[in-house]
């Protein structure tokens, strides 16, 4: 069992920075993958950012304002956040492909945190 708590989230002005935060714990001998997702209200869901074996991925919405890094001896996920704007405006939501030990060998199982408000209102 593994657990993924978000932070970081609030309230900015256009042009503002942010930098969230993902904390795993539990089971965890190593994490293998992690992104995040945005929903703004009423929308679906939509990937903004993603990371596998040190290579980045993100969409021509946010490439250049939003950086996805991990700092493995926290177990935590950071999605920084600049030249925010308006249409930013979302529930933001960590995901991670996490490798766990078991009696019975190793397995991994992904994972989803329970999302922070991120709102850039002037």
């Amino acid at each position: 069992q593994v657990q993924l708590v978000e932070s970081g989230g609030g309230l900015v002005q256009p042009g503002g920075s942010l930098r969230l935060s993902c904390v795993a714990s539990g089971n965890i001998v190593n994490i293998n993958s992690a992104a995040w997702y945005r929903q703004p209200a009423g929308k679906q869901r939509e990937l903004v950012a993603a990371e596998v074996s040190h290579i980045t991925n993100y969409p021509d919405s946010v490439k250049g304002r939003f950086t996805i890094s991990r700092d493995d001896t926290r177990n935590t996920i950071y999605l920084q956040m600049d030249s925010l704007k308006p249409e930013d405006t979302a529930v933001y939501f960590c995901n991670a492909d996490v490798l766990s030990q078991y009696s019975s060998g190793q397995f991994q199982r992904n994972y989803w945190g329970q999302g922070t408000q991120v709102t850039v209102s002037s």
